[in-house]
């Protein structure tokens, strides 16, 4: 029997197929700008206090307050992205003691070495790898820093990045600007399709987005001041100049190693050896994995969420999601949790 095209059904099912195809062809003209939006969302979302203070000042001249405020965070992180360029530029001129050593192979370890904990294995390798400079040139040639091609990808990289940050900071005006009226809308649709339990979820993702953002800072922090100390052991001129740069590095995960590692490849063209290894295994074995430590602990705790779920969201969204995934992880997991301890309220009551 032939479906009726003026029934209610068939006007469900056009009007269902319409929607379909509407968010369908939106979702992927949109697509390519997802993450420098979501980056937008979280800037404006983190900062909005302090965008209604000065509205509040200046409460005929919205327009002017949030080009102040989206010229203020475009320049605090522009400090940031200063310095990742300037790392790029180090591992540029690392590259040619890269060179130097594939060609004369690892320089010897100072006696001392030997009376470390483990020290005699730890120069048994050492010394094997130094008489096997085929193995250390393949091992340089896998990081593909022995080539321009790599540094011109690496170059590419940043300036792709860089077009999206500056993307981010466009939006960010247009969300400081009309952010008000663009939450009320969303909630009421939220509220509207999932009921009084949206309120829930999206105060959730806020709690969630500001914990990330302060685990970020904090263990940024952290970073720079251990990796200062390390330099400072380790005689590096500056010391607290170069904590402060790997701290400002560190906003950015997996960048901070950048520097120590750089500074210990200076230390160790500079016959060096042992300082530069006391840094290097600082670095590895300290530095870089308080991350793992801080920023779960800073974020369990407002979100509520155990600490081995914010953990694994932290690098399952990394995985997932690239460097916004820091965000969606976490984000993604309160929202989980709070649908789970939803259901288990209405369990208990049932």
């Amino acid at each position: 029997m032939p479906l009726n095209i003026d029934s209610p059904l068939a006007r469900r099912v056009a009007a269902l197929a319409f929607l379909i195809l509407i968010f369908g062809l939106t979702f992927w003209v949109l697509s390519p700008f997802f993450a420098s939006l979501a980056w937008a969302g979280i800037l404006a979302y983190v900062t909005w206090p302090l965008h209604q203070r000065l509205l509040h000042r200046l409460p005929e001249r919205p327009n002017l307050v949030a080009l102040l405020m989206t010229l203020g965070v475009a320049a605090t992180l522009l400090l940031p992205l200063v310095w990742i360029m300037f790392t790029v530029a180090v591992v540029a001129a690392a590259t040619a003691t890269f060179q130097q050593l594939m060609t004369h192979g690892l320089p010897p370890l100072p006696a001392a070495v030997h009376a470390w904990p483990g020290g005699e294995w730890f120069v048994a390798q050492y010394q094997r790898v130094q008489g096997d400079p085929a193995w250390l040139h393949a091992q340089i040639g896998l990081l593909g820093l022995n080539d321009t091609a790599s540094l011109k990808a690496l170059a590419g990289g940043v300036g792709r990045n860089t077009a999206k940050f500056g993307l981010a900071v466009f939006a960010l005006f247009f969300l400081y600007r009309h952010g008000d009226s663009m939450l009320a809308q969303f909630r009421g649709v939220a509220t509207r399709w999932l009921g009084e339990a949206a309120r829930g979820y999206i105060h959730s993702v806020g709690v969630t987005v500001r914990a990330v953002v302060f685990g970020i800072v904090l263990t940024a922090l952290a970073q720079g001041v251990l990796a200062g100390l390390g330099y400072w052991v380790a005689g590096i001129e500056a010391p607290a100049l170069w904590g402060a740069i790997t701290a400002l590095v560190s906003l950015i995960p997996f960048v901070g190693p950048v520097v120590w590692i750089g500074l210990s490849i200076g230390l160790l063209a500079h016959g060096e050896t042992q300082a530069a290894l006391g840094l290097f295994l600082w670095g590895a074995l300290v530095v870089s994995w308080i991350d793992n430590l801080i920023r779960p602990l800073v974020i369990s705790g407002p979100t509520r969420i155990p600490f081995l779920l914010v953990f694994l969201g932290v690098l399952g969204g990394l995985n997932a999601f690239g460097l916004i995934g820091l965000f969606l992880g976490p984000v993604l997991l309160a929202v989980s949790v709070a649908i789970w301890r939803e259901w288990q309220v209405h369990a208990r009551s049932g």
